[in-house]
């Protein structure tokens, strides 16, 4: 049999065996370190651990921190050793919570009547740490449901209680470190000893668990706590404090009950509020004439624009839009990235000084041409649309570059303002299972390029990292930047985007390298309820990405 071993999705070596072997025993005989792998995945359809018996041609490729799958079971595996190491101090009188992100980590709290303090967390690092050296197996096991629901009641988890309880299915999955038991939704390392690298930051009430860099396997001292966004965290929680949802079970409920229709309404009345505050908040200041909006892809900053412009309007305001797009460079000056390939989403792509020069024509009252780029030609054309600011008038230009400074240097701060959109979910699978807001945004976008696009699930997945990496140098350092911020997250949303998703999701080929993660994908749609789409206000940020949408893309 023929063995394509690959690390990392990168291709390593081919090996012939004439006998079965476990994968341990394949790679005792390579170079690769053993330790430094998470886990194993099997022709693209399947995780195992080292005990695997290889018995035909396969393809193996061992996930390390490094790929980004395995970057998110590093985390999923670092939140099980928290959960163990609280449950082995206080037992069932502390309940983690794991909330969201924020910056390198995420931020958690404990459900307790004792508080948690600074020497408490202490103690919860400290033997974590002492889970990781003792070397720890996390054992995957199926047991009955049944069995599984009194294991949790026996842990105090009424979070998975609640969400099992009205479950049809007759086994369950759990991981198992000693005789702590956890349900992930996302596979776990095999042994403790391989989550090197964490730390924990008190921040009262709660802490920050933090986690090493992706790409450098680092953590960056001394720690900042991004405030803007841990603010806009914040505010979004307390959203659903009144909505009373924090966990899938809450949301499905509403389903259940015939209630989901009025929390639609809330929650898209909530964001009509805040872009409302943020408009009227602009236009009590006389000074400005310039809005500048970022975030990252599929956040929804398209209908935002459009959005916070009729909210502009009933301030008495004239809002002029500017494609930020129409401003790059001609092609063959492009910048580009290592591999040769144009990078479009370098701020070095755009013709900054052109830019510049408009804005401040534009801003000292003269007439100005706005350009025209064509994308096919690369080269920037007359649009024949000429722009002259009057007295109630603003400039809103979007873009990835909005957030930098160095898009609008020539610009005096007091003539323009910095928004930052992006969705930043809040939504719990259950106390322990986050859904990542990456997941929430994919999604967006898997759907959003196969209608209007035309482009497939397995396309959109296989460059979703391009993007990513994209993000993280050119939005993400600059997102404290913004004067004002928005969460275009909606709670009930991944109700709405399962019918939509499902069947593309579905088309991806098992022998694809997009097939896991659109299995994963699946797997976290197959926990919500569906929402009819009728029930989404037709100004909704989801209809940019479904359709129905009453502004024209």
């Amino acid at each position: 049999m023929i063995i394509d071993l690959r690390l990392n999705g990168i291709h390593h070596s081919e090996i012939e065996l004439e006998e079965q072997l476990s994968i341990a025993e394949l790679i005792a005989g390579t170079d690769i370190d053993p330790h430094s792998v998470l886990s194993y995945k099997i022709n693209h359809a399947q995780y195992v651990n080292d005990e695997y018996r290889l018995q035909h041609n396969t393809v193996v490729n061992c996930i390390t921190f490094h790929h980004p799958q395995g970057y998110r079971i590093y985390q999923d595996s670092v939140i099980f050793i928290l959960g163990k190491a609280i449950y082995s101090i206080f037992g069932d009188k502390y309940s983690l919570i794991v909330e969201h992100s924020v910056g390198d980590g995420v931020y958690c709290e404990m459900r307790s009547e004792n508080g948690f303090t600074a020497a408490d967390c202490d103690r919860v690092k400290e033997e974590m740490m002492k889970i990781v050296d003792a070397d720890l197996p996390i054992v995957k096991e199926e047991m009955k449901l049944s069995e599984a629901l009194e294991i949790f009641k026996s842990l105090g988890r009424k979070d998975l209680v609640a969400n099992f309880s009205r479950d049809y299915r007759e086994s369950l999955v759990l991981y198992r470190c000693g005789k702590y038991y956890d349900f992930y939704i996302r596979p776990l390392a095999d042994r403790s000893t391989m989550i090197q690298k964490f730390d924990l930051v008190y921040h009262s009430p709660g802490f920050f668990l933090r986690f090493p860099a992706e790409k450098s396997y680092e953590l960056s001292y001394p720690f900042e706590i991004p405030t803007k966004i841990f603010s806009l965290h914040q505010e979004h929680d307390k959203w659903l404090d009144i909505l009373k949802v924090h966990h899938l079970a809450d949301l499905n409920a509403l389903v259940d009950n015939y209630e989901i229709s009025q929390f639609i309404l809330v929650e898209e009345a909530l964001h009509e509020q805040k872009i409302a505050s943020i408009a009227m908040d602009i236009a009590r200041k006389p000074d400005v004439k310039l809005i500048l909006i970022a975030g990252p892809s599929s956040s929804g900053k398209t209908t935002f624009a459009k959005r916070l412009s009729v909210q502009l309007q009933a301030c008495k305001k004239r809002p002029i839009v500017m494609g930020m797009d129409d401003y790059f460079l001609p092609r063959e000056i492009t910048a580009r990235k290592p591999n040769g390939e144009y990078d479009f989403e370098s701020i070095r792509a755009v013709d900054l000084p052109f830019l510049n020069k408009q804005l401040t024509e534009i801003l000292d009252g003269k007439e100005v041409e706005l350009p025209m780029y064509d994308f096919q030609l690369g080269i920037r054309k007359r649009s024949h649309n000429f722009v002259q600011l009057g007295e109630d008038d603003l400039l809103v230009m979007e873009g990835i570059h909005g957030l930098n400074d160095m898009l609008t240097s020539s610009i005096d701060a007091k003539h323009k303002v910095k928004i930052y959109v992006s969705a930043l979910n809040q939504l719990n699978i259950d106390d322990h299972n986050r859904i990542p807001t990456t997941d929430c945004r994919l999604l967006r976008r898997i759907i959003r390029d196969h209608q209007y696009r035309g482009y497939s699930a397995t396309a959109t997945i296989e460059r979703w990292q391009d993007v990513r990496d994209g993000e993280i140098q050119n939005i993400f350092p600059f997102q404290e930047n913004a004067d004002y911020m928005f969460n275009s997250s909606l709670t009930y949303e991944l109700g709405i985007l399962r019918k939509h998703a499902w069947k593309i999701l579905h088309q991806v080929s098992k022998n694809s390298s997009a097939y896991m993660e659109a299995k994963r994908l699946i797997t976290l749609l197959s926990h919500f309820r569906d929402i009819p789409d009728a029930l989404v206000p037709y100004n909704s940020i989801i209809r940019e990405f479904t359709n129905g949408s009453i502004f024209r893309y």
